[in-house]
């Protein structure tokens, strides 16, 4: 219960709140309040990680509770903007297959081995600045059609296309070593 007290978790479990008051300024077509909410969303995010490196509030609970709510957070904005025809299937569907197949497979290696360790790569790390800037410049685009914000926003949907696939492929990649590596660790205890 202490964990959940703490600042940078206060913050984090804000960020989860401001999800529905985003949404449903995007259904009622109010962009300008769902950018706003969106970027007061991302300062929380960028300031619960500073406070717990300064005031030394790193916890457990914050390092499974941040990628959640950030993941929740990117999810469901690619799946309201899908819904209402401002963000292609095609880009929402890549971003949750990508996330499943990454959950299933974490789940799996966790229940059958004793890998405990799935941080995330540069790559997922790039990857989810490339969705975090399509959402920014997806929400921009409704309230400001200039041509700079156009072409913001194809390149973020075109980053978030390729660095969606390259970080899955990348972690496949890295899981594939770690459960080799465990395998000869095991190979080799037998002997």
């Amino acid at each position: 219960m202490r964990q959940l007290l703490t600042a940078p978790n206060q913050l984090t479990l804000l960020r989860l709140i401001f999800i529905p008051f985003i949404v449903i300024n995007i259904v009622d077509r109010n962009y300008a309040w769902a950018l706003g909410l969106l970027v007061a969303a991302g300062v929380s995010d960028g300031l619960d990680g500073l406070l717990a490196r300064k005031l030394h509030q790193q916890t457990r609970l914050g390092q499974y509770l941040d990628p959640i709510a950030d993941k929740l957070l990117l999810s469901t904005l690619f799946l309201v903007l899908s819904i209402i025809h401002k963000i292609p299937w095609k880009y929402t569907v890549l971003v949750f297959s990508r996330d499943l197949c990454i959950l299933v497979t974490c789940a799996v290696i966790y229940a059958t081995t004793t890998l405990r360790e799935f941080r995330p790569s540069v790559f997922g790390k790039i990857n989810t600045g490339a969705q975090v800037g399509t959402i920014l410049f997806v929400l921009l685009y409704q309230v400001d059609t200039t041509a700079w914000v156009y072409w913001g926003r194809k390149v973020g949907l075109y980053a978030t296309f390729a660095f969606t696939l390259v970080s899955g492929l990348h972690y496949v990649f890295v899981i594939g070593q770690r459960l080799r590596a465990l395998d000869r660790q095991k190979q080799a205890a037998g002997r």
